[in-house]
């Protein structure tokens, strides 16, 4: 069952917004020992099949997006690729170089995805971006590549990347445009693995658009289910904003205390007209089931916003099984590109209503 993120809803965020509902403000980007000649930004942990992080050999692994910072920030999209980031210390990161080797493909970069450890195997789940063929188009489709863990802990022997699905579906729009603007393009990416603790069944959500749509704001919640022969089959779309938001970005599950969780980021330039009052944040609803019907957490969608004089101080954000939320700093108050893992958080979850913890996350 697709269930739609209305205008209404949205219309019953309020400002002042509570304490529970406000990211803590970021005041400086900490790079520590990341590269400072790279930009970093749309981070996931190393998660196993129930969505909980994993340790290799001692070492509490993730994956981000990184280019080098040629002065535009807007320039990262068009050079980006994943690399590992090993979490040391308390917000401490380093950077140990690309995940994938490189190999010949017919796409020209990296976009966001997730990362799965199962049985001894790491499979990245990503977006192939763009064409080879020709720079710096918007076209995405999600693919995989597959590993296995070494015996020193680090994934091994890459397969070749290869595409997850064929075309798009009838439920969502084609995402290969070569031209276009950032929050204005359709999408097709972003896919995060989630296996159902009901019945084994293993999904992936991804960031789409919403075919057949007559809205250009038309943003869904994507879905495809594992086959039996094991490849994926796409379904309707979990939720869909269509008249709302063109873009429900980095869609991922989690399931907590018996209850299914859908989440986004999105921003208020996405929004249609009439709803701008709406902060950037992460959004999100909850099911009983995967069947739906889904209904947006605190009544309205929003889970977390960045404080209302820095209303892009961080995005991105990650929400793992464990609750801890990543995202990585973008506009600091000096106006400047931040560029790099923002502080972890953690959620606090309670059926339908969703808040910041007061606890750290760890």
């Amino acid at each position: 069952m697709t269930s739609q993120w209305t205008a209404e809803q949205v219309h019953r965020i309020a400002p002042p917004l509570e304490a529970g509902a406000l990211i803590p403000a970021v005041r400086a980007a900490a790079r520590g020992a990341l590269d400072p000649a790279r930009l970093y930004w749309d981070m996931w942990p190393l998660q196993d099949a129930a969505g909980h992080r994993v340790v290799l050999a001692g070492r509490a692994l993730w994956m981000a997006l990184t280019a080098p910072d040629r002065g535009d920030p807007a320039l990262r999209h068009f050079e980006a690729k994943i690399h590992w980031l090993e979490q040391v210390g308390e917000g401490d990161w380093i950077d140990h170089g690309p995940v994938l080797p490189a190999v010949s493909v017919p796409y020209e970069r990296e976009w966001a995805g997730a990362a799965l450890c199962h049985d001894g195997t790491v499979t990245l789940f990503f977006t192939a971006a763009g064409t080879a063929a020709r720079a710096g188009g918007y076209q995405q489709e999600l693919w995989a590549a597959h590993a296995a863990v070494g015996a020193d802990g680090w994934p091994t022997g890459w397969s070749t990347p290869a595409p997850l699905v064929t075309g798009y579906g009838p439920h969502y729009m084609p995402a290969d445009a070569h031209e276009g603007a950032p929050g204005t393009i359709k999408a097709f990416r972003d896919p995060a693995f989630f296996r159902d603790p009901a019945d084994g069944t293993e999904y992936l959500a991804f960031t789409a658009s919403l075919a057949g749509s007559a809205s250009a704001f038309n943003g869904a919640f994507g879905l495809a289910r594992k086959r039996a022969d094991g490849t994926w089959e796409l379904l309707p779309p979990a939720i869909h904003a269509e008249g709302v938001n063109n873009e429900l970005e980095r869609a991922h599950l989690v399931f907590h205390a018996g209850c299914y969780y859908a989440f986004w980021s999105t921003q208020t330039v996405t929004f249609a007209d009439g709803l701008g009052h709406a902060p950037g944040g992460l959004y999100g609803m909850v099911a009983d089931s995967m069947a739906g019907p889904w209904r947006p957490l605190n009544g309205t969608g929003l889970v977390l916003a960045n404080p209302g004089d820095a209303p892009q101080q961080t995005y991105s954000w990650y929400v793992d099984a464990d609750l801890t939320v990543c995202s990585f700093v973008d506009v600091l108050p000096d106006g400047s590109f931040g560029g790099v893992p923002a502080a972890l958080l953690r959620l606090t979850l309670d059926g339908e209503s969703a808040g910041l913890a007061l606890e750290p996350a760890v």
